[in-house]
């Protein structure tokens, strides 16, 4: 769910530059830093130098309300950021303005009497107040397409619902605080909502996806009906039946099988995640396996019940949690069990189907997910450099259904097979441990309340997925009122929300988030971290630095 930060400081004007410097920097996890400073002006002329002078081995930077979350693209990186960012000398000026997008908008929210009545404009005053002033998307957040636009003055400042909706509209025009936005896919929310529109805020098939990236100004038009122009469809033509592509049909996905890669890291300023594979070293070794670069896309599946069927002979490898790889032929004349022969293949070892047999992915009995490598890799449209289904945003193919075809790239890179590998033991059903930095906001909670966050064991729960991994325990209890900022979040992060219950961030987690997070599990344990089956225990040990 979408969060809402302060209200800002006033924008940056005409006048003499003012010299700011970051006030603290604390760690996330081994590979991120968070800056905190003083207010919007001082967070957007942070990360205006950090994008027109990058850090070494500066990954990413998500600016959000007061702080700048850096991501490195190792430990020894983020570990020189600190000291380099403190030393930075800030300088706030005008900034030039960036393009004027224009929304049509119909204003028949749901919210928009009770906008009227808490600012005491009435219904046509939130219009015309909506309407009058030019707006300016200060950053991304929450969801691809999603930006925190700042108007010129702050007339609409109006608090969340105190109770979220379950779906908002895509489309929805809102308020919350001093920020207006427009919610770029139906997801659950809590602005107020005034009106709606047609325009789409995120769109794959423009240059730039998002209608209004950061910098842009908005101005909100008001109309009694909304046009949306379809692109016409493509005249039918005579032909016969399809031809059926060389690859892998899936007869059973089995609980949930998606395509991924390595994923789509450099694009959180537009409310975009990473995703990728949550057992990164099973999808290389997987790929190592039938030859092709690291990089290229396979097929991760949950807990086994995965079952396809050779279309023209295929190179295979399946790593990670595989259960019993089973291999079949099915005599196509005959229907009766004596019709199949089966044999099983080991897992972490390069292997041939052939033209019509099938593979099943079994059970496995420690860890959770496999991954099954083709020689090519899958081939699937890339999104942002990616080829990554994000189960968030929705970004990337579509989970995979009985009748897909998956067919082979040209991600090869070597003419051979590899050789059979190790793969490591993955967590069963008792306790897994999984080293944690503290911070950044550990400071939210008192002694007695961190130390029962590392003392006890915590439960996976089946509430779990590629977002979240959502634990159960004793519940923490914070130290501090009110809300949190939003702010940038990375993978491993472990937010704690007023439940008390901690959510384990993985690959699919939102960009930025508004509950204090008490640690953050190390970098190259994430992968283990990923393979913790539901109704395992988690017991979290506290270390220091981001080594």
């Amino acid at each position: 769910m979408e969060t809402m930060p302060p209200a800002p400081g006033p924008p940056a004007s005409s006048a003499p530059p003012t010299a700011l410097k970051v006030l603290s920097v604390r760690a996330v996890g081994t590979t991120a830093v968070l800056a905190e400073l003083s207010g919007l002006p001082a967070v957007l002329a942070l990360q205006a130098a950090l994008l027109k002078q990058p850090l070494p081995g500066q990954m990413d930077v998500l600016a959000v309300a007061e702080t700048v979350l850096v991501m490195a693209d190792s430990p020894r990186s983020a570990r020189a950021m600190p000291g380099l960012l403190l030393a930075m000398d800030l300088t706030v000026q005008a900034r030039a303005e960036g393009r004027l997008v224009t929304i049509d908008a119909v204003y028949d929210g749901e919210d928009l009497a009770e906008v009227g009545r808490l600012t005491g404009l009435g219904p046509d005053g939130v219009v015309a107040a909506h309407t009058g002033q030019v707006w300016t998307v200060a950053f991304g957040g929450f969801a691809p397409g999603f930006g925190y636009m700042v108007g010129e003055n702050q007339v609409l400042d109006v608090p969340r619902r105190s109770s979220p909706r379950t779906v908002v509209p895509a489309g929805s025009v809102a308020l919350a605080g001093i920020y207006s936005a427009v919610y770029p896919r139906q997801s659950p929310g809590g602005w107020q909502l005034i009106g709606r529109t047609a325009a789409h805020m995120w769109h794959l098939g423009r240059e730039q996806p998002a209608l209004a990236a950061p910098g842009d100004r908005v101005q909100f038009r008001p109309v009694r009906e909304l046009v949306e122009v379809v692109a016409s469809s493509a005249p039918a033509t005579e032909a016969g039946a399809p031809e059926v592509p060389s690859g892998l049909r899936i007869l059973s996905p089995g609980l949930q099988s998606l395509v991924q890669d390595l994923g789509r890291p450099g694009h959180t300023g537009l409310g975009v995640g990473a995703a990728g594979a949550l057992d990164r070293s099973s999808l290389r070794r997987a790929n190592r396996l039938v030859g092709n670069a690291a990089t290229a896309a396979a097929v991760e599946t949950v807990a086994g019940g995965l079952t396809v069927q050779a279309v023209g002979d295929q190179i295979l490898a399946a790593t990670g949690a595989a259960g019993q790889l089973t291999l079949r032929r099915a005599d196509e004349d005959q229907e009766d069990a004596e019709s199949y022969s089966e044999r099983n293949i080991p897992t972490a070892e390069a292997f041939v189907l052939l033209d019509g047999e099938v593979l099943t992915v079994g059970a496995p009995k420690r860890g959770v997910r496999s991954y099954l490598a083709v020689r090519g890799g899958v081939a699937a449209e890339e999104v942002l450099g990616s080829s990554s289904t994000d189960t968030l945003s929705g970004l990337g193919p579509a989970p995979l259904a009985a009748g897909d075809v998956i067919c082979p790239g040209d991600a090869t890179v070597s003419q051979v097979v590899s050789s059979p590998e190790l793969q490591p033991d993955f967590p069963g059903p008792g306790v897994t441990l999984l080293d944690v930095v503290p911070g950044p906001r550990e400071d939210w909670f008192d002694g007695a309340e961190v130390e029962s966050f590392y003392s006890q064991e915590w439960e996976v729960t089946p509430r779990s997925n590629r977002v979240g991994m959502r634990l159960a325990g004793e519940a923490l209890q914070r130290s501090r009122e009110g809300e949190l900022p939003s702010e940038g979040t990375v993978t491993g992060a472990l937010q704690v929300p007023p439940e008390g219950m901690p959510v384990l961030f993985l690959a699919d987690h939102p960009v930025s988030g508004g509950y204090p997070v008490i640690g953050v599990v190390v970098d190259h344990q994430l992968d283990l971290a990923g393979q913790v089956p539901i109704g395992a225990r988690i017991r979290f040990r506290r270390v220091e630095g981001a080594g």
